[in-house]
């Protein structure tokens, strides 16, 4: 009976193992791993180019403030920093970090609507295959076609009788 169980648990496994690595090698999956593996790659150059070159010249401008130590102590003590706050545990609002995930995500935004902007333009460039024409526009074309044989032999004629011999070129036709 442990056997069985046993050989029960090994196939159901086995079975398990197969739809993961089913479900893994789909295309789909390993894309979107790709694409946050390369998102976090890009998020932390991202806050490098906020933290260490848009935001120091921004606060060099605003009178050499540094924006990852404005805080508001919510305590209503005061602390030289917001590390020092921190170390201490007050309990503090740090806008000058939340700006900075500000500045940081408007970048990404800007990004990822330019990559999107240029994919959207790459779609766009390919020409789309004209759909075929319904049986009676196909038809309708043969009518004139052939009309216009019938008529280009007889251009002295009026344009109501150049109708009627096309109109009956088509209707012997069927």
């Amino acid at each position: 009976m442990r056997r069985q169980t046993r050989a029960i648990n090994s196939l159901i496994l086995v079975k398990i193992l197969e739809e993961f690595k089913a479900f893994i090698a789909r295309g789909n999956v390993i894309d979107l791993a790709v694409g946050v593996i390369i998102g976090g790659a890009f998020g932390k150059i991202v806050s490098s180019l906020v933290n260490d070159i848009v935001m120091p010249p921004i606060g060099l401008l605003l009178a050499n403030v540094n924006f990852n130590n404005l805080f508001i102590s919510l305590n209503g003590k005061t602390y030289p920093t917001l590390a020092a706050a921190r170390e201490q545990g007050a309990p503090v609002l740090a806008y000058g970090a939340f700006l900075n995930a500000v500045v940081e995500f408007f970048i990404v935004a800007a990004c990822i609507f330019l990559v999107v902007k240029t994919i959207n333009k790459l779609h766009a460039a390919a020409p789309k295959p004209a759909p075929e024409p319904p049986r009676s526009e196909r038809l309708l074309e043969e009518i004139r076609d052939d009309g216009c044989r019938v008529l280009t032999h007889r251009t002295s004629l009026t344009p109501l009788r150049k109708l009627w011999i096309a109109w009956k070129t088509w209707a012997r036709r069927q």
